[in-house]
């Protein structure tokens, strides 16, 4: 495949035979986080909330993952024409795949095709194209999915765009290019175009690669303005993250004139979200014309197999000795602490980094770069222990962690406890039916209201825990 990726993630995609993606993309790079105006607040650094953009966070997931989500979630079909196809299919094979592309998907790891796949696949690969909406979580393959609808559908003889894909930032779209280049990275003659932030064609310019994959207004600009390719032509048309799309201001709009100028006959439309509320839904059936509805419905994160300590500590040094007790006492996989403030967060990095562990540090103050380094590495396993805030306390898998401390527990309005934020958190371990453990580390005050709001809420025990005591430490390797 003619395309050379920018790195964004832990993958690299191969450089194109004539060079000229690579010098297109030579000065594009990740943009830095436009620091925020100052603004005059009430709340103390310790009562300010830790957050990023839903942008950002679906990033740093498609990121943690290195592979599908295994998942037992039902899968529900609504249909309109009752002549769609709705067989699924258990191989990649039974898909009658070009053998270049199949010799792709395998290249990438895919041995079977995931539960959104072996239904999705048949309907978007079938002859007349179906149109298609789908929700299901991250992780789950819906990427890949869509990635394989569009590079079988391409004509490689025609020199025009023939597939258009959008993506509500940058990064997500650079995302999708990684997946496409890599699965047809055994289809030379299949090329790729990025319509994003940075770059620029010259006036009277006519793309002659198959598929244009960018963000609606950089799409809008190519396409109305400069005439650089005919929407018109195009056959397939993805719009992905439809969730982010329509929380980023002016993408919605922006769709739905990209929409307009599509040749509705002769356009095959996918709509990927990875949420399905009604405004979603209302964006889908705006966009998306007879479609065959698919919906994977979510998991729901259990403590069944997590089990839940409390350490009494009084104050900060208390609770760092404790996370030192556990991690000289029991065998550790990987950590990730949970602190409520960015400050608490660089403190406790400071102070395990300084006593020798291998610590990375992930809040939202960094650059959208930054995390997705930071990230990365904790995946790879370069550190063992990942301190955060709650930027990171729904979304994020990383299989090998197995051990959540609560540095500080959750709460909410007048002190009372944040269950679900606690249950996102330690929802962090015990992740794809494997065990965990989470350990909250809390003052006397704290355990008779906070931490028993918890208990009562999910009406789970959560035990004691003595950490200078090395054999009740130990225990927990059991």
């Amino acid at each position: 495949m003619a395309v050379n990726l920018l790195k964004v993630s832990s993958g690299w995609c191969d450089k194109d035979q004539d060079g000229e993606l690579s010098k297109q993309l030579h000065n594009v790079h990740l943009p830095q986080l436009v620091p925020k105006k100052e603004t005059i607040s009430l709340l103390s650094d310790e009562e300010k909330e830790d957050t990023i953009s839903k942008a950002e966070l679906s990033l740093l997931a498609k990121i943690s993952r290195t592979k599908l989500v295994t998942t037992k979630a039902e899968i529900e079909i609504q249909r309109q024409d009752p002549f769609s196809p709705l067989h699924s299919v258990k191989s990649f094979e039974a898909l009658k795949l070009k053998p270049n592309l199949l010799k792709g998907v395998y290249e990438m790891g895919f041995n079977a095709p995931s539960k959104i796949q072996e239904t999705a696949l048949p309907i978007l690969l079938a002859d007349p194209p179906q149109n298609l909406i789908a929700q299901s979580q991250s992780g789950t393959g819906k990427t890949a999915a869509f990635v394989l609808a569009m590079l079988s559908r391409i004509i490689p003889q025609l020199n025009y765009p023939q597939v258009l894909c959008l993506s509500p930032t940058y990064e997500l779209a650079v995302q999708t290019g990684e997946v496409a280049a890599k699965m047809g990275s055994f289809c030379d003659d299949i090329q790729i175009r990025f319509a994003v932030r940075g770059e620029d064609l010259p006036r009277g310019t006519k793309l002659t690669e198959h598929i244009v994959i960018g963000t609606p207004g950089k799409v809008l600009d190519w396409s109305l303005k400069y005439k650089f390719f005919d929407i018109s032509k195009i056959t397939v048309f993805v719009l992905d993250e439809a969730d982010v799309m329509i929380a980023t201001q002016g993408h919605q709009d922006q769709s739905f004139r990209i929409r307009r100028l599509l040749n509705e006959g002769a356009c095959q439309i996918m709509f990927f979200s990875a949420t399905y509320d009604d405004e979603v839904m209302e964006f889908a059936r705006a966009i998306v014309p007879n479609p065959i509805v698919i919906r994977l419905k979510r998991e729901e994160e259990s403590l069944d197999n997590i089990k839940q300590h409390y350490v009494l500590c009084e104050t900060e040094d208390d609770k760092y000795n404790a996370i030192a007790n556990i991690y000289g006492g029991i065998t550790v996989g990987q950590v990730m602490i949970f602190c409520q403030t960015r400050r608490i967060a660089a403190w406790l990095c400071e102070k395990m980094t300084r006593d020798g562990h291998a610590v990375a540090l992930l809040s939202g103050d960094l650059t959208v770069e930054s995390r997705i380094q930071v990230l990365d590495r904790f995946r790879e396993g370069k550190e063992k222990v990942l301190i955060t805030t709650n930027v990171l306390a729904r979304g994020i898998d990383v299989e090998q962690v197995t051990i959540v401390v609560n540095f500080d527990l959750p709460v909410a309005e007048k002190g009372r406890a944040d269950c679900e934020t606690y249950l996102h958190r330690i929802g962090r371990t015990g992740r794809f039916g494997k065990r965990g453990l989470a350990i909250n580390l809390v003052n006397r005050r704290e355990a008779n209201t906070v931490l028993k709001q918890i208990q009562d809420h999910f009406g789970k025990k959560i035990n004691l825990l003595n950490t200078d005591d090395y054999d009740e430490v130990e225990k927990l390797n059991d």
